[in-house]
């Protein structure tokens, strides 16, 4: 393919979040990029963008603007011409993305599991365990298979997290194994299967986004493309559409593929993780709108108590 006609004077400029893992990522995205096209590796530069959510870490992101916080400062100096493409975590991608911005491409998938670290499985917690974690999603689970739990606020990276566990402000908490693995720490945690703990929307999945009307880096980016990955994460992400999600909503959800086809499950869940509500399908590629209608599905079943989290 034609590289794009501004690689003659300059790099693409590649923006990311500053934290360990996401500096990982952005390696990975540029290491996956000057494979596929044959470029050196000084053709790409990492313009690192300090978000929102990476300065405040006393509160839930709920609290404070939500998902944005990790997508708005990459927004702005992707729509300022100040870097050319952004990866991002997609689970920590909100869910309405500005019209200027596609998601070009993903990595291939990593684990999309948690992982339980402190104890070895969520029966040999104590009494009364106390867990550490940011996640409303998680937070509802927990109290689901552990009604005694108290659930206290874990913000920060990974090794943060960890070192508040060592610290014992908590007696467990919980981590995606996908970060985990990324990070050289594949040692650390039992995985969970997603029987007991199905995952948020997107986990473990990489995504690239850049202007859409910037065509030479689309199709540079579609090069690089995990269609499987893709279409999985986006059938997950439609049913947050569907769902009206943000992240004051305890929202799971794991698309898989089956043969040529996608195997979709999602769940709701009440903050308290007393009312569950879940259901599952099989789409084809591409069929968001079926994916959109399991998310609107499950809101029809529940509670008027545990659709109220989902009004906006």
């Amino acid at each position: 393919m034609t590289l794009p006609s501004f690689l003659s004077d300059r790099p693409l400029r590649l923006g990311t979040r500053g934290s360990p893992l996401a500096l990982v990522q952005a390696r990975m995205t540029a290491e996956a990029l000057c494979t596929r096209h044959g470029l050196a590796p000084d053709t790409i530069e990492t313009v690192v963008v300090q978000t929102s959510g990476d300065r405040i870490q006393d509160r839930a992101l709920a609290e404070i603007g939500g998902k944005a916080l990790w997508t708005k400062e990459l927004d702005r100096a992707l729509m300022a011409g100040e870097i050319d493409f952004a990866v991002h975590s997609m689970k920590d991608v909100e869910t309405l993305r500005p019209p200027a911005i596609r998601i070009a491409a993903m990595l291939p998938r990593a684990d999309a599991r948690d992982r339980l670290v402190g104890a070895a499985s969520f029966e040999a917690l104590p009494n009364d365990p106390v867990v550490g974690s940011s996640s409303p999603r998680r937070a509802a689970q927990v109290k689901r298979l552990r009604p005694d739990a108290t659930v206290i606020l874990f913000r920060g990276n990974v090794a943060t997290r960890l070192a508040k566990l060592a610290s014992g402000e908590a007696d467990a908490t919980l981590l995606a194994a996908a970060g985990l693995d990324r990070l050289g720490r594949s040692d650390v945690g039992t995985t969970i299967s997603p029987d007991v703990m199905l995952p948020a929307p997107s986990q473990g999945a990489v995504g690239i986004e850049t202007l859409g009307d910037n065509a030479e880096m689309l199709a540079m980016l579609a090069a690089i493309n995990d269609a499987d990955t893709y279409d999985c994460v986006m059938a997950e992400r439609s049913v947050l559409k569907g769902l009206g999600g943000t992240c004051h909503s305890p929202i799971a959800a794991l698309a898989q593929m089956q043969g040529s086809e996608i195997s979709l499950r999602a769940e709701i869940l009440s903050a308290d993780g007393r009312e569950v509500v879940s259901d599952q399908c099989v789409l084809a590629r591409g069929a968001l709108d079926d994916a959109e209608d399991l998310g609107r599905s499950l809101l029809q079943r529940a509670s008027p108590e545990l659709r109220a989290l989902f009004e906006t």
